[in-house]
């Protein structure tokens, strides 16, 4: 109506200027349709600011408030450590947890030499203040830092790693040490620690002690115990002070018990902002995660003892965006069992209302978890309470074994010494001890659940490769996954916590829906760019995951009218009437021709194993030149401590017998196959 009445209103100026030299004598009446069109003009704006200035208001006072909570942030690690009298910070970089709870052990350590330190996420921090450093005296830093995926930063790390690669920074004073930790069977073992050790040794500062180098393939808490054994030593010489002798247990929280909380502010669940999974808000990520319902969750073999699955998450209505490639994470929790026979052992009341508080008011994690909360939540949702605890904690328990001998050897695992090395191999990670294995087995230990809920680890999330296509499936993403379960030397069964509860989502229609906290972390498992480029998968057992989402796309491409290049999918199970996951979409694609080779190896069918290696050099002409001569992309997803081990090898033989290369020759041109971009792995152990 308004672009209408405009028109009209630009018509009649129109005919006025026009009528201008005949009807001069008419100018009082031109000037009063003029004056008539600004007056209904101007009201009209008056109108419409009154009617709509309600909808616009809350814009700019988001804006502001947002601001406000920018800048009250404190991002000085410098002015942070001036203002409580630390010298020493403890950076980490963290996946999985693991790092950033060395990194808290680093930081207590301190006070054991007469100094003081903080662990920092360096994702909080202005990380170029590290040049200021040396204004604090006696000042270290040392950097925990974990490698994730093919040698990559974690999450958290990401832009400590680009401004160091990028920067130019002078670190002229600063003393520093980094403890890495990694994974041995992975390419690019401890790739992060190895970098950052010496990117800051070029800019100028100064090592003060060596490397260390984590392996989670071996025993990662042995390689950190035997490192930090002798890293304090080296920076007491170093700054000239002496140990204080002080090894009492020093507690970072303090507890503090609710008895007339409204049930509203109490976290259930939540990772971040209370009431989260009740009302959903965009975007999604690790500390705010979509509920995902499930529609669909099959078994997937057969026959055997095992249990694969399938399920289907629905991200309908989300924004959720992914890739053919990515993973999802989900949140799993914990066996109600197990918690309940935790409550019970200890004889609390798992439904009391407690918060947790750091001592240290200046410290950016105020609590362990998300407080206030129950026991019962903090045990099932926020606490790692099944994997074998580190010999930290059990040092700080044995203060509560009111059996001397019990007493002792807690304290012995603890040390670093060969034969607690040992004790603790055998009675915790040999025979499979979580929390609750050690608090059966030893009577004599009961501590308070409040210091037992400070000292547990967090419960992570878990990444699955997924296994379809968003070109078609939108609103969907599956995961294929195989559920743990296994009997302990001990005689106990240990179930995985994530697999065994997805594994009972099933989904309903009687109005009540399982779902799955979830969010996307993408990959570098790609794709080709261009369609055309052959691709070679190969993916035994779940490692099919991936390769399921990248056949559906080259599908679609091909449906599409796009030129597709042989699309070559090497995979592998146990017997073929079992365990072979997908057979019949497989099959139908091969049929379809957009699978050009399904190679599939049945390693338990016949009297000699045969597995995806032995195909790939049965079939190595073929392979050979779509990799030498039509520029394939090789792509590798599954166990890295043997399966991809074996395959690379067996490109090796391959480049080295066809390519007529020698075996360093032959070695050279698969790494650089890896640096173009060519031969990916999605890989774990």
């Amino acid at each position: 109506m308004a672009t209408v009445q405009q028109k009209r209103e630009t018509q009649t100026v129109k005919m006025a200027d026009s009528a201008q030299p005949e009807l001069m004598d008419e100018d009082q009446s031109f000037f009063s349709n003029l004056d008539i069109f600004l007056f209904s003009l101007i009201a009209g704006l008056i109108v419409y600011w009154l009617i709509f200035r309600k909808k616009v208001e809350p814009i700019p006072e988001f804006k502001k408030i947002e601001s406000v909570a920018q800048t009250t942030r404190e991002t000085s690690f410098i002015d942070k450590m001036k203002k409580t009298g630390r010298n020493i910070v403890v950076f980490y970089g963290s996946q999985t947890g693991t790092a950033e709870e060395f990194s808290n052990r680093l930081a207590k350590d301190a006070h054991r030499y007469g100094m003081k330190g903080m662990s920092a996420d360096p994702e909080e921090y202005d990380m170029s203040e590290l040049s200021r450093l040396p204004e604090i005296e006696n000042s270290l830093a040392i950097f925990c830092m974990a490698t994730y995926g093919e040698g990559d930063p974690t999450d958290n790390s990401q832009d400590f790693y680009d401004w160091l690669h990028e920067g130019d920074a002078d670190f002229t004073g600063v003393k520093y040490t980094v403890f890495a930790l990694g994974n041995k069977t992975y390419e690019h073992y401890n790739a992060m620690g190895k970098y950052v050790d010496q990117r800051m040794a070029e800019l100028g500062a100064q090592r003060i002690f060596d490397l260390g180098m984590g392996d989670d393939d071996g025993n990662l808490e042995e390689d950190f115990v035997s490192w930090r054994e002798q890293f304090w030593p080296a920076v007491c010489e170093h700054f000239g002070v002496e140990a204080t002798g002080e090894e009492s247990s020093i507690r970072q929280y303090e507890l503090k018990v609710h008895s007339d909380l409204n049930m509203n502010k109490i976290y259930t669940g939540e990772l971040g902002r209370l009431k989260s999974f009740e009302n959903q808000k965009p975007p999604f990520d690790s500390k705010n995660p979509f509920l995902a319902p499930v529609t669909v969750n099959r078994k997937l073999n057969k026959a055997g003892d095992r249990h694969l699955m399938h399920l289907e998450l629905d991200i309908t209505g989300s924004k959720i965006r992914y890739e053919s490639g990515d993973h999802v994470a989900v949140y799993p929790i914990n066996d109600s069992v197990i918690v309940n026979r935790i409550g019970e052992v200890l004889g609390v009341d798992l439904d009391t209302v407690i918060s947790l508080n750091n001592l240290d008011e200046e410290s950016n994690k105020k609590h362990p978890f998300p407080c206030p909360t129950t026991y019962r939540t903090a045990l099932t949702h926020y606490l790692d309470i099944t994997n074998p605890p580190r010999t930290n904690v059990l040092y700080e328990l044995a203060q509560y074994a009111t059996d001397p001998k019990e007493q002792e050897n807690m304290k012995k695992m603890a040390s670093s010494s060969p034969e607690g090395k040992a004790l603790y191999q055998s009675w915790v990670l040999d025979s499979c001890r979580n929390i609750l294995a050690i608090l059966e087995d030893l009577p004599s230990l009961r501590p308070p659940i409040d210091h037992l809920c400070e000292l547990l680890p967090r419960l992570q999330a878990r990444y699955y490769s997924i296994a379809s296509s968003s070109k078609v499936h939108p609103n969907s993403i599956h995961i294929c996954a195989v559920v743990v379960e296994y009997q302990t030397k001990t005689g106990r069964v240990n179930k995985g916590v994530a697999t065994n509860w997805l594994k009972n989502k099933t989904p309903t229609d009687n109005g009540h829906k399982a779902t799955v906290p979830m969010y996307i972390r993408k990959s570098q498992f790609r794709l080709p760019f261009k369609s055309t480029n052959p691709v070679i998968m190969i993916g035994p057992g779940t490692g099919i995951a991936p390769f399921m989402g990248f056949v559906q796309e080259r599908g679609w491409l091909k449906e599409q009218g796009k030129e597709v290049g042989e699309t070559v999918l090497y995979y592998g199970c146990r017997h073929k009437n079992e365990d072979f996951l997908y057979q019949e979409e497989l099959k139908e694609f091969e049929k379809t021709g957009v699978l050009t080779e399904l190679n599939v190896a049945f390693s338990r069918d016949q009297t000699e194993k045969v597995y995806v290696q032995h195909l790939l050099k049965r079939n190595k002409e073929a392979v050979w030149r779509l990799v030498h001569t039509d520029n394939a992309h090789i792509y590798i997803c599954g166990d890295a401590r043997y399966m991809a081990r074996d395959v690379q090898n067996a490109f090796y033989e391959i480049a080295e017998e066809l390519g007529e290369l020698s075996q360093a020759q032959a070695v050279d041109y698969i790494k650089k196959l890896m640096t173009k971009g060519r031969y990916s792995q999605d890989v774990w152990s």
